[in-house]
């Protein structure tokens, strides 16, 4: 009964998680040094983060000693809102592409700014007139 009450886990496999999470972190740290730009940052730092999430969910919070329905429990959430997420990201993209392509609008377009739409001059009079007073 003493073995069901309690489940002791080797140390080692906790101080070998320790240093690879080192290791990631450094490596993430290293995007940072390197100056490395674009998607092939976000990327690398994504899949950092992911991977150090992982292992600190699987061995310090024991999610992959766990039976499968808690660990459904635990991580289905977060993925599916990944998914729903990700779902947005690939419709937003479609939706832009679909306005640029079909319905003439431009991609080089620049915003106005309300000086554009009221002129620069209009008001400018009065309100130096009321700044010297």
């Amino acid at each position: 009964m003493s073995s069901e009450a309690g489940q002791q886990h080797p140390l080692g496999i906790y101080y070998k998680i320790w240093i690879l999470l080192f290791v990631l972190s450094g490596f993430s740290y290293a995007v940072d040094f390197y100056e490395v730009q674009g998607a092939m940052r976000w990327t690398l730092v994504l899949l950092f983060m992911t991977l150090k999430a992982g292992f600190i969910t699987a061995i310090f919070m024991h999610v992959v000693w766990e039976r499968m329905a808690l660990v459904a429990t635990i991580l289905g959430p977060p993925i599916v809102l990944l998914l729903f997420i990700s779902f947005m990201a690939i419709e937003g993209n479609y939706t832009e592409n679909a306005r640029f392509s079909y319905m003439g609008h431009d991609r080089d377009a620049v915003a106005l700014t309300p000086e554009d739409l009221h002129g620069g001059g209009h008001g400018g009079e009065e309100h130096g007139e009321e700044a010297e007073h």
